[in-house]
């Protein structure tokens, strides 16, 4: 995943959230900047991190994904562009925007009421997905308390109240 997306970016940050497998050390090895907690505390708390390390090194555009291999980081393009072209202050790479996700059906169910519950009426497909880009505005106001994976949620919310505008690009 490093490697594919070393061929994407200008920069690559990880964070270690406490892991004992030497992610952090390979991540390293392999060029990355990496954010490290000694103890696991959370997605909402690496989140959190990816953030702080983004606006540090004066990023104007950070895309986090997740490390499951889920998403092509290829795709990333897609919703830089998007972005940028609709002066966005954050996309969603969603699963859902385009034909059949792949995605099992009681997962895509849960995202569903998810979707119903938290972002009702703003035509998220799918508030789940760590495939995002975040514009400089998004990342500066954003402060996620929540530290698992609520945090997902929280940053849409929280952007939604600052009326920070959001969309959705298909990234299967």
């Amino acid at each position: 995943m490093l490697v594919r997306l070393r061929e994407c970016v200008d920069r690559v940050i990880v964070c270690d959230d406490g892991s004992v497998d030497l992610t952090g050390e390979i991540a390293e090895a392999m060029g990355a900047t990496v954010v490290r907690h000694d103890r696991n505390m959370g997605y909402g708390a690496a989140l959190r991190s990816l953030f702080r390390a983004a606006v540090e090194m004066g990023a104007d555009v950070a895309v986090t994904i997740d490390s499951d291999g889920q998403h092509d980081p290829a795709e990333l393009t897609r919703l830089v562009d998007m972005l940028r072209e609709n002066e966005l202050d954050i996309v969603i790479g969603s699963r859902f925007l385009e034909g059949d996700s792949g995605v099992p059906g009681w997962r895509k169910a849960g995202i569903g009421i998810i979707n119903a519950l938290s972002v009702n009426g703003s035509g998220i497909t799918d508030s789940q997905s760590g495939f995002r880009a975040y514009g400089r505005r998004a990342l500066e106001m954003l402060n996620i308390t929540e530290d698992g994976m609520g945090a997902s949620t929280e940053i849409l919310l929280r952007a939604g109240e600052a009326g920070r505008r959001i969309g959705e690009a298909y990234a299967p």
